[in-house]
């Protein structure tokens, strides 16, 4: 590949000096080789094996194979022009005999992987942004209680240290936890992800104790690696009451409580909120909720991330008509939404993606403005941004990706947005550098800047990524449309 070249406009939105321009990935979704250096099962090799519950039957035992091909991976981020890579660590590769009792063992194997990523990253001038929890538990962690269990977040502190201890010499960033919304409500109350338990208690507990984790792994990571920043990530709602109505902003009130109040205010307050206490007072006491546990989750941090890719629109059931249920988050056999028998999420008109998620970039701008004003002084960055739409196909060498192109344009603006509003913003992520595992929908659903050929694991750039990468280049987004990218 040689340089880009792309046509030139006026109209653009500039950007801060030394705005972080990056792409993410998740271990399970990209890494395969799935018992290299005597890695043991996670709770998503478990669950993809599992007949039913995956679309196509797929799993991520080969996925990209980026654990054998990341130097190829890497010069590609460089091609690109990105100055940042947000990966996650796979915990089973680090400490393959944990158990609730004990870490175990480390992994010197596991280990040398990912020191060997850093260090081609920081070769390339690629600043890593390491995840140390996206979604991948240890099977053995589950099979004693998992997030339900206080053990479980005593040993991610432990494997915290461990990593820090061994990379954070040359990794200036770490993130605690991915979107733990997804762990606690899809993985133990709708059952639709990992490990795929339907039991709302259950789920409540893992909320508690996944905030206990991130607490944890932060004092691991101020000690181990003083240098570092660290920050955690939530796939925050913008969540918008249909109507004007009293009950429409009843519903939005109990849906921002469930997914982001009962994180944000113990991380950045200290505090659970009263209100999504005495909501779920019907399912759990809170007894899971020690003493001295919401200091050790307020540990302070240094940036907050921000997921989002589609605005959650609620209203009040009134039971008039079959329940809609159009949250963006499949269909399982149960609900994530927790004591919320009685607000339902109505399907949108508009432009959706190949999800089913509508698209909407004021939430961006809403999102970064919020989280501003409610919580001064905290670096925000977007930790992913992107969308899946159907008909990535390469022709002639071309992945032709109109639709993802302009779905980025607009959420960048939105960004932008958010920094002229006085939002500290500090780069932005776009998911996924490459096409991956998509978790329950396998293979199906393509959110990749880059195309990847499962049959034979060729990588190639779509539209999507020259014009991303123009974007790098120029630290600005331009506001028309512009012609595409040539490679």
């Amino acid at each position: 590949m040689t340089s880009v070249a792309q046509q030139q406009t006026s109209a653009t939105h500039q950007f801060p000096q030394g705005f972080l321009w990056g792409a993410a990935t998740a271990a399970y979704q990209i890494e395969g080789a799935v018992t290299a250096g005597g890695r043991t099962p996670s709770i998503w090799d478990t669950f993809s094996h599992t007949p039913g519950r995956i679309a196509g039957g797929d799993h991520g035992d080969v996925a990209d194979d980026h654990y054998h091909r990341f130097r190829e991976d890497v010069a590609l981020m460089a091609e690109l022009g990105l100055t940042s890579y947000r990966f996650s660590i796979s915990w089973p590769r680090i400490t393959p005999q944990v158990t609730a009792q004990e870490l175990g063992p480390v992994s010197a194997d596991g280990l040398a992987f990912y020191s060997g990523l850093v260090d081609a990253l920081l070769a390339a001038g690629i600043a890593p942004s390491i995840t140390l929890y996206h979604w991948d538990l240890p099977q053995a962690l589950e099979d004693g209680g998992g997030w339900t269990s206080r053990a479980t977040a005593e040993r991610f502190g432990e494997y915290a240290a461990v990593v820090a201890a061994a990379l954070g010499d040359r990794v200036p960033q770490f993130i605690t936890l991915n979107e733990p919304w997804c762990s606690a409500y899809l993985g133990y109350a709708s059952g639709v992800h990992a490990p795929g338990r339907t039991e709302d208690a259950a789920a409540l507990a893992a909320v508690h104790h996944l905030n206990l984790a991130h607490g944890l792994g932060v004092a691991a990571i101020r000690r181990a690696a003083p240098a570092a920043k660290v920050a955690v990530t939530l796939n925050l709602a913008w969540v918008c009451p249909e109507t004007g109505s009293d009950l429409d902003a009843e519903a939005a009130r109990r849906v921002d409580g469930l997914q982001n109040r009962v994180f944000l205010d113990p991380m950045l307050s200290g505090r659970y909120p009263d209100d999504v206490q005495a909501d779920t007072a019907g399912v759990t006491d809170w007894a899971f909720v020690r003493p001295g546990d919401l200091e050790v989750i307020s540990a302070p941090i240094d940036a907050l991330g921000v997921n989002y890719y589609s605005p959650t629109v609620v209203r009040h059931w009134t039971r008039e008509h079959p329940k809609e249920t159009a949250d963006g988050h499949g269909d399982g056999a149960a609900t994530p939404w927790i004591a919320c028998d009685d607000v339902e999420f109505p399907r949108q008109h508009g432009p959706k993606t190949a999800m089913g998620w509508s698209i909407d970039a004021r939430g961006m701008t809403g999102l970064l403005t919020r989280m501003a004003r409610e919580h001064p002084g905290l670096d925000l960055m977007v930790t992913e941004n992107g969308a899946a739409f159907p008909g990535d196909e390469v022709v002639d060498g071309r992945v032709a990706d109109p639709d993802r192109v302009d779905y980025l344009r607009s959420h960048l603006a939105a960004v932008h947005a958010a920094i002229e509003a006085g939002a500290p913003v500090v780069g932005y992520y776009v998911w996924s550098l490459l096409d991956n595992f998509e978790w329950a929908w396998g293979y199906e659903k393509r959110f990749g800047v880059v195309h990847v050929d499962y049959s034979t694991l060729v990588r190639t750039p779509k539209d999507s990524a020259w014009f991303y990468a123009g974007v790098a280049r120029d630290n600005a987004v331009p506001v028309a449309p512009v012609a595409r990218s040539e490679p």
